[in-house]
């Protein structure tokens, strides 16, 4: 790995890094011949698949650009920034 930056790890680190590194890996899972591979989504708890909608911020609330879009009360949403 070529790094321009100086290695600033402390001694106990580097060496924590190095027995990470060369632990062996983990084997594949076993499975059936007939297993059809899912999507992350499908292994969720719920089974409501994420949605990105377009807001703008003003006064520190988010407010949708899209009218449609109905979220429920005390929808979990992650707001993202262009900055």
């Amino acid at each position: 790995m070529d790094s321009t930056t100086a290695d600033d790890r402390s001694v106990q680190r580097r060496q924590l890094d190095e027995a990470i590194a060369s632990e062996a890996l983990l084997p594949a899972p076993e499975l059936s011949a007939d297993e059809v591979p899912k999507p992350m989504e499908a292994f969720l708890k719920r089974r409501r698949q994420p949605v990105a909608v377009a807001g703008v911020v003003e006064n520190g609330l988010v407010r949708l650009l899209d009218p449609s879009v109905h979220l429920p009360e005390r929808s979990r949403v992650i707001v993202v920034a262009a900055g």
